[in-house]
């Protein structure tokens, strides 16, 4: 019978027994608490007296020595908490006292490494998470195949804050190091997917809304035209990046200051994002200043996207931008405003359709195929949405499928670029403005009176002279037959 303290009813869960002097086997029971039948996988480790105890100091979760991980998760971040490690000791003996001292001969004097490890992407087989459990489940594996992303000493709160990604299988697992005698143990690895198996509307199997495939397979189709396109059919290209900025920007807005289900939110911001783009149209067709809409939006497009770029990198994970949000937007706001001053001209105005089209080309696929690029921009939304993101590591797998796309968005922006400039190579650089036109075409009517359209009334004149015709009889002029000459 399971007893309180020495039992636990989990996911990814183990035990840890302290043998006697004279004793030489153990028995461990394992059952499913409902009775259905479970796939699982089980792994033996032995310790020595001067290996640390993981969880030996646990004074929060339900076993009196506890060497789980446990994992939190919603949209933006995947939280993990353990118990305190202790000291080893002989069998038969006493333990070491948890908190009596700080000094070197206690449990202050250990350190923990995070680790984690990617299970293939766009595979939720348990076979997967079964051979991922298997390559990392002792100390060795883990160092060898994980990846190490933090450091933290005992002074430090046992959690750490990741980046959430929905579909993808993470295993995370912390090893406990002794720095005196140089040994160390490992807590009972941990996985999840940051996505719910059983829920029937958006389970892990059909992450991804309808809404969400239908907005960026759109997205996409218009991207690959602007990446090839754009800068010949620029009012096209104007509406698309409009269109881009404002549904951007009020998708954060309205999600901010309103609790709407996500489909309203997206067709909202969609709708917005369609004034937006015809505003932008407009301003260029009214006043013609290619320096407003090139460099305010479609300058800062890019720079935008080539912030989230760099912030993407593990220079995002640095310590000064997840400490301090300030320091965070500083950088990515000064990165993104000094990029559009070196691209006001045609080189810059194309490059920009070639980068940020093909990018929305890899969006597109990332929603029927989960790609890590997607998180480039992802991130940044995450951050503006959510408070506590600063403090989260952003760290992401790269895979095959991550390299594919990488050569696909520098194929398309390449490709879209060199034939742009060669076909404009002996084009104005800009497009004039329609109205600006039009007002020059009516003061050269003006002024020229050998042009026969100087006699032709204007369009206005000649729709007032046709509804006066309709609605005004006209009078008689008094004489009905023909005069004879």
């Amino acid at each position: 019978m399971p007893g309180l303290g020495l039992s636990l009813t989990a996911v990814d869960s183990g035990l840890v027994s302290a043998l006697r002097r004279a004793q030489t086997s153990l028995t461990l029971f394992l059952s499913s608490p409902d009775g259905n039948t479970v796939a699982g996988t089980g792994v033996i480790l032995s310790y020595s007296s001067t290996d640390p105890v993981p969880g030996a100091c646990n004074m929060e979760f339900n076993l009196d020595i506890d060497p789980n991980i446990y994992i939190h998760y919603n949209l933006y971040e995947t939280t993990i908490r353990f118990a305190p490690a202790n000291l080893g000791y002989e069998r038969d003996g006493a333990p070491p006292a948890c908190d009596q001292s700080t000094g070197t001969d206690t449990r202050w004097r250990l350190q923990y490494d995070i680790y984690q490890y990617f299970l293939p992407e766009n595979d939720l087989s348990e076979h997967s998470l079964f051979t991922g459990f298997q390559a990392v489940a002792d100390k060795q594996g883990m160092m060898e195949n994980g990846k190490r992303v933090m450091m933290l000493k005992s002074t430090d709160v046992s959690s750490m804050v990741f980046n959430s990604i929905p579909g993808q299988g993470i295993i995370y697992s912390v090893i406990v190091r002794d720095p005196l005698l140089n040994t160390s143990a490992s807590y009972v690895p941990a996985h999840t997917y940051a996505c719910s198996f059983n829920s029937t509307l958006d389970s892990c199997q059909t992450l991804g809304k309808i809404s969400t495939k239908i907005f960026f397979t759109i997205t996409g189709l218009a991207g690959l035209f602007v990446c090839f396109f754009g800068h010949r059919f620029f009012k096209c290209e104007l509406f698309c990046m409009g269109f881009s900025f404002a549904a951007f920007f009020f998708f954060i807005l309205i999600t901010r200051t309103t609790e709407l289900d996500y489909d309203i939110r997206l067709a909202l911001s969609a709708m917005l994002g369609v004034v937006g783009g015809i505003i932008l149209v407009m301003i260029w067709w009214r006043f013609g200043s290619v320096v407003a809409v090139v460099v305010i939006v479609v300058g800062l497009m890019l720079g935008f996207l080539l912030a989230s770029v760099v912030l993407f990198t593990p220079l995002g994970d640095i310590d000064v931008f997840r400490k301090s949000d300030a320091v965070f937007w500083v950088t990515f706001c000064c990165v993104t405003l000094i990029v559009p001053l070196f691209f006001v001209c045609l080189k810059g105005n194309i490059t920009t359709c070639g980068i940020v089209g093909a990018y929305a080309v890899v969006l597109a696929v990332n929603a029927y195929i989960y790609t890590s690029l997607s998180y480039i921009t992802l991130n940044i939304l995450k951050r503006l949405l959510n408070n506590t993101f600063s403090a989260v590591f952003t760290d992401v797998p790269f895979q095959t499928i991550d390299y594919v796309m990488i050569t696909v968005w520098v194929v398309l922006s390449v490709c879209g670029i060199v034939l742009q400039l060669y076909r404009e190579r002996s084009r104005p650089f800009f497009p004039p403005s329609p109205y600006i036109m039009w007002q020059q075409e009516r003061e050269r009517r003006k002024t020229n009176i050998l042009d026969p359209s100087h006699h032709f009334p204007s369009l206005p004149s000649r729709l007032l002279a046709r509804v006066r015709q309709l609605t005004k009889r006209t009078e008689p002029a008094g004489e009905h037959t023909p005069l004879l000459l």
